[in-house]
């Protein structure tokens, strides 16, 4: 019904009317951002609010950010796709949506400004920009971590999904973080901010070569996330020393390449959904695996969410048959598309590609696709599952969801084959 809705609608009434969703939002909170904390008697400061947006990588620099500032001594708020923070408290984020509505996170703010906080720390993503959820918040700093094609049907383009991205900086004028690497690096650089804060591998004002980070989180893109994440601190005088303590203590972030089993195989599982996010995900674990003993990758793929980027889906087929031994297709997200025909999308670009996988299998039931994963896995074979990270259900048609963990499936099917093939951990 909504989306019938939405056809009829047309665009401009639509943008108002979030538009003033937002108006009303900040306004029955008293415009939390503004605020100064604390008593009117004492001079204290507004709570400061760091935005982050880019394709990938979001939820680990906000996760990263985080926890730098919490080293440095400051009380923060984080809202991103896996939990809601406020000081000591937190919730996981249930909603299924990246960036809640205008209400939800002008709530969100008003409790960081009366719970003390001197920063808030938020995910910030295309449709929530298009939906005018980032307006009437007082962004201090804004980071973008990397741009590739996505949410291209929702948006009309790439360039008009970059031009929402391009919205956060030209909202924010005081500080920008910028990843100098990505191609996309110009047009995030035209904005005016009162400084700025280029970042990059081997170049930018924050770079590895320099600083030779020692991260327990494997992959290139983590440091890309990390130095987004020191960048982030030195604006606001944390001393490098304590960035790189902060981000060296960090094991692992819940969903993003999270080693669930680690013997006598490797069980690994990863929020990508896109296709240049999973291309890094695999790039880096062929990097791991053990050639000598002719390790096998073994890849349950998660096939792409319901109603929307259609497009990406053969692609996604494809990059599995490049780099995966064994390959699973099996059900994400259908919401109200048949879940056979979006694994069949994505089967396609498996047949098409001209480097097959050994074998590859639809299986419709993720659990039963999981099973199937780890029984093909021998001894120091990696097994990735990809496309829900942490997330807490599976998103069925007519707004029906089904409690859901991949992590907490991967265990339980694990112990059932542990005790039938007798694993000795």
């Amino acid at each position: 019904m909504r989306e019938i809705i939405k056809k009829f609608i047309p665009q401009w009434l639509l943008g108002l009317y979030h538009f003033i969703l937002a108006f009303f939002g900040a306004l029955i909170y008293r415009f939390p951002s503004r605020q100064r904390r604390g008593s009117p008697k004492r001079a204290a400061k507004k709570i400061k609010i760091i935005g982050v947006t880019g394709t990938n990588g979001k939820t680990t620099t906000t996760e990263m950010i985080a926890k730098i500032f919490e080293s440095a001594g400051y009380k923060i708020a984080l809202l991103n796709s896996i939990r809601f923070k406020i000081g000591e408290k937190e919730e996981l984020n249930r909603l299924r949506i990246t960036m809640p509505g205008r209400f939800f996170i002008q709530r969100f703010l008003r409790k960081a400004v009366n719970s003390g906080c001197q920063y808030a720390i938020l995910e910030v993503t295309s449709e929530g920009i298009k939906q005018y959820r980032h307006k009437f918040i007082n962004f201090d700093v804004a980071v973008f971590t990397n741009l590739a094609p996505e949410h291209i049907e929702a948006h009309g383009s790439f360039e008009k999904y970059r031009e929402a991205k391009g919205e956060l900086f030209q909202a924010t004028k005081n500080i920008h973080i910028i990843n100098i690497d990505d191609e996309n690096t110009e047009y995030f650089l035209q904005f005016p901010a009162e400084r700025k804060y280029t970042y990059g591998l081997n170049q930018g004002d924050v770079n590895n070569r320099n600083l030779q980070l020692s991260l327990r989180l494997i992959g290139d893109f983590n440091i890309y996330n990390a130095l987004a994440t020191i960048s982030v601190g030195i604006s606001q005088g944390i001393d490098l020393e304590t960035c790189k303590k902060a981000l060296e203590k960090i094991e692992g972030i819940p969903g993003r390449m999270e080693l669930v089993i680690s013997e006598p195989f490797k069980v690994i599982v990863d929020y990508a959904f896109t296709p240049n996010a999973l291309e890094k995900v695999y790039q880096t674990l062929q990097r791991t695996k053990n050639k000598e003993q002719r390790t096998k990758m073994i890849c349950v793929l998660g096939s792409c969410g319901g109603g929307r980027d259609k497009w990406k889906r053969p692609v996604l087929g494809s990059l599995a048959a490049k780099y995966c031994d064994e390959v699973i297709v099996t059900n994400e997200d259908p919401y109200d598309e048949d879940p056979m025909e979006i694994m069949n999308q994505i089967a396609s670009g498996i047949k098409t590609s001209n480097l097959k996988p050994k074998t590859y299998n639809l299986i419709l039931d993720r659990r039963d696709a999981i099973r199937e994963a780890l029984k093909l896995a021998k001894e120091d074979d990696i097994v990735i599952i990809t496309g829900k990270g942490c997330e807490s259900s599976i998103c069925l048609a007519g707004g029906k969801k089904i409690p859901w963990d991949d992590r907490k499936v991967v265990k339980e099917e694990f112990e059932k084959i542990r005790k039938i093939k007798n694993y000795e951990i």
